[in-house]
């Protein structure tokens, strides 16, 4: 719940100068709006593999502008906390709860830390034991959950180091974990504020093409260097569960542990220099060493060198190995993959991956597996001889599955889907899988059949299906489909597809999601296993529908509309409404006119959410079609402007042909490329009344090296890149804008100076607008104190140029 005193920050529009400032307290929205965000909120689940029992998970539901204002150092990709050895940007478990799956009421989980501040949870490999981590004022503690006596214990002081991620791995045996602790030598910090330079920051090109695209939070100079070196350098140690640990490794930049399915060998992947300041730490070069179990080295496996230069384009990837992992089936065989093209898309041959293994103990030569007609995109192991690998194209949309013979390459793939990974309504489900004798998930197979689950995506409406696929005959046989209209059900687990157990997931408008046992054999009606209550009930009453409506050029499109509680349909009151959308790109019609929205979805409004504003008197079309399509060798970014104008007239069209608004009273709103998107509609259109742009980026020539789904460079496309700049158009853009930006945004592309230059630009030109900088703040936001205000500025916003337009 919130708490009833907040903490109040003097709110600045910093960053702009010779223009009107405000003196600002953080506000709250008004008392229909504030009671849905003081809510308490069901907890997240975690379940066993046989769906036996659940860990109820319960968190705060926001996090405060005290907990955004610790110490925070910005490195390499990496937001860290450097007093704690924690990412920044976790959100933290505070209560854990127990509870078998067909009992009605959870237990309380005993022995939990004091104030717990609990993340990285991670079952052991026999699911007896959970360990986690438990952040206090100095630093990362881990400890371990007893699943039989539901009693929590620590296993370490507050040394454990989470810079880069889970700190802990289970040794196979689940009697102890590999965890990585600071070093007890461990070097101060350097502070970078007072530090004095000793000479100038210098970055070089040798004359060698490296297009990337914009980073946040790139180191900047030698001190961010070190900085970085410290806070991700760990020594590793074992810990057995009576808390006794020895060290395992010596001290470095550890990135990735990762056992073998038999847990004889573990892969440790690290860090080295050089270090970039172009690209984040995942570009790094890397080392990945072969261990046995006992920490005694077997090879070294592989090693990466920076990548600050990859070829153009979505399916450019890094030369050498890639996605080294271990064969899910096997006991201890390693898999990777290799580009064939040289990781070079313009490149053109027959297959552009490969993948080869090599099993224990690894010293034999490497052996091909399989080759792929387009980019590699995973494998689904299931036997010696039979596995399912999955290949895309993005250019093309084009996704395809194969069945392979792992144990011969010279065995063709046979393709058994061939499809446009945009076209929803073609989906034939995701094969599921089943945890093996090493805890690894494989391909469910029973008497020559496995199983695809699918969402069921139709044109009229979802309906989510099991069907039993031949491996052989490749025939398909419908075992199970939803039938439900006035509620939506979501297949969770098949637990035995031979007695039909099914675990879901129903919910309606007004009815908070639940899980319930059905069997798909025996038809009987579900049993309900967990019983999360709505916690807004204050608008299920709301009127909510799936509205299908058609562009001007015939393309359908669809979105969600509220109308307020009450709301008299006969009658038909003039009521102003809210648009938001997000658009998206397409390579064919037929995708883009399909819909994934279902009106019995839970209404479960969150920060960024149009539909609070139900409750103050106005429609709200939610998640509206803004489909941009490129068809052939047409670009969808060619025509963005037109086709964006037109899905917004579309859209406005639809809900006024049902008498319901007054169109004059329209706004419209988005996140990110939402933003993006309501900037350019206020500036090529007189649609809207006002507009309402948060953390997005509006001038393309500071995202000169491709954005969202624009694959060509600034120079290659100016024309494009300058029609789709609302900043290059600042000078006709009259309408009402409300930006906002977190400070602090995290996002690639969408610094918070686009924000400031553009309403820079706006105000030079006299266009009537508000910059809202939001301290602390990344890209998505966080603290109640900077949501309630975000709110408050949006409803003022809303009454003043939308609802009272002209009043």
């Amino acid at each position: 719940m919130i708490r009833s005193i907040f903490t109040i920050a003097a709110f600045i529009l910093t960053g702009i100068t010779a223009m009107a400032q405000e003196n600002l307290t953080y506000q709250k929205p008004p008392k229909e709006i504030l009671e849905l965000v003081d809510v308490e909120r069901a907890p997240s689940v975690s379940m066993d593999s046989k769906n036996t029992f659940m860990l109820l998970m319960y968190r705060n539901a926001y996090k405060t502008l005290e907990d955004l204002s610790e110490d925070e150092l910005k490195l390499g990709g990496l937001r860290i906390n450097p007093k704690t050895n924690i990412s920044s940007t976790v959100t933290y478990v505070n209560n854990l709860k127990f509870k078998k799956l067909k009992d009605k009421e959870p237990v309380q989980v005993k022995g939990l830390p004091q104030n717990p501040k609990m993340a990285n949870f991670a079952w052991s490999p026999d699911e007896s034991k959970m360990a986690f981590t438990n952040t206090t004022a100095t630093g990362v503690e881990v400890w371990l959950l007893d699943i039989k006596t539901l009693e929590a214990k620590k296993l370490t002081e507050a040394a454990a180091n989470a810079n880069m991620g889970n700190p802990v791995s289970w040794f196979r045996d689940s009697n102890a974990l590999l965890v990585k602790i600071l070093p007890a030598n461990k070097a101060a910090l350097v502070n970078t504020a007072s530090a004095i330079p000793s000479g100038p920051t210098v970055t070089v090109s040798d004359g060698t093409k490296a297009q990337n695209r914009t980073y946040q939070d790139l180191l900047k100079n030698k001190n961010d260097e070190t900085n970085f070196e410290n806070l991700t350098t760990s020594e590793l140690y074992k810990v057995t569960l009576d808390g006794k640990s020895t060290k395992w490794k010596e001290a470095a930049m550890y990135s990735g542990i990762s056992f073998s399915p038999d847990g004889n060998y573990v892969m440790v992947t690290t860090l080295h220099k050089p270090f970039s300041y172009i690209v984040t730490l995942d570009r790094f070069p890397t080392k990945s060493i072969l261990y046995d179990a006992n920490g005694k080295m077997v090879q070294t496996f592989n090693e990466k060198p920076l990548i600050e230069d990859m070829p153009k384009g979505f399916m450019a990837t890094e030369k050498g190995k890639r996605g080294i992992s271990w064969r899910a089936d096997k006991p201890a065989t390693l898999v990777w993959v290799e580009a064939l093209d040289g990781g070079d898309p313009v490149v053109e041959v027959p297959f552009r991956d490969e993948v080869f293994e090599l099993p224990a103990p690894f010293t034999q030569k490497p052996r091909s597996v399989v080759k792929t007609a387009n980019r590699y995109a995973g494998i689904t192991w299931g036997t010696d001889n039979l596995a399912l690998i999955n290949d895309r194209w993005w250019n093309t949309r084009n996704t395809k599955t194969y069945i392979f013979n792992p144990s011969d390459a010279a065995q063709n793939p046979e393709v058994i889907f061939d499809r446009n990974y945009q076209d929803t309504y073609s989906d034939p489900g995701s094969f599921d899988t089943r945890r093996n004798e090493w805890g690894r998930y494989v391909l469910n197979l029973e008497d020559g059949n496995a199983y695809l689950i699918g969402d069921g995506f139709t044109e009229k409406g979802q309906f989510p299906f099991i069907d039993r696929f031949n491996l052989v005959s490749k025939k398909k046989t419908r075992l199970y489909q939803s039938k439900y209209t006035d509620k939506k059900e979501s297949l969770v687990s098949l637990i035995d597809a031979k007695k039909g157990e099914v675990l879901v997931q129903l919910e309606s408008k007004n009815q908070y999601p639940n899980y319930y046992l059905i069997n798909i054999k025996k038809k009987s009606a579900p049993v309900a296993v967990s019983f999360f209550q709505n916690p807004f009930k204050k608008i299920e009453n709301v009127s909510k529908e799936v509205i299908k409506y058609k562009r001007a050029d015939g393309l359908d499109l669809s979105g969600t509309l509220y109308l307020p509680a009450g709301y008299d349909k006969k009658k038909k009151e003039k009521l102003p409404l809210i648009i938001w959308a997000y658009p998206a790109e397409f390579k064919d019609k037929n995708s883009a006119s399909q819909t994934t929205s279902n009106a019995n979805d839970f209404t479960y409004p969150n920060y960024g959410s149009p539909v609070y504003w139900v409750t103050r008197g106005y429609a709200v079309l939610d998640d509206a079609s803004f489909p941009i399509i490129g068809e052939g060798k047409e670009e969808p970014n060619d025509t963005f402007i037109t086709q964006l104008v037109a899905d917004a007239k579309a859209a406005i069209d639809a809900v006024d042909a049902l008498g319901y608004i007054d169109r004059t009273r329209v706004a419209v709103g988005g996140h990110s490329y939402g933003a993006f998107m309501t900037a350019n509609l206020l500036t090529h259109s007189d649609l809207f009344a006002a507009g309402i742009a948060r953390s997005g980026a509006y001038n393309r020539t500071l995202t000169p090296f491709g954005f969202q789904s624009e694959e060509r460079n600034y120079w290659e496309a100016p024309e494009v890149y300058n029609a789709m700049s609302p900043f290059s158009h600042a000078d006709k853009m009259k309408t009402p804008l409300l930006l906002i930006h977190g400070e602090a945004d995290n996002n690639s592309g969408t610094f918070p100076m686009q924000s400031e230059r553009y309403f820079n630009a706006l105000k030079g030109f006299g266009a009537p607008a508000r910059l809202v900088l939001l301290p602390k703040e990344s890209h998505g936001y966080s603290a109640i104190e900077s949501i309630l205000h975000l709110l408050w500025e949006q409803d003022q916003w809303l009454e003043k140029y939308v609802k009272n337009k002209g009043k």
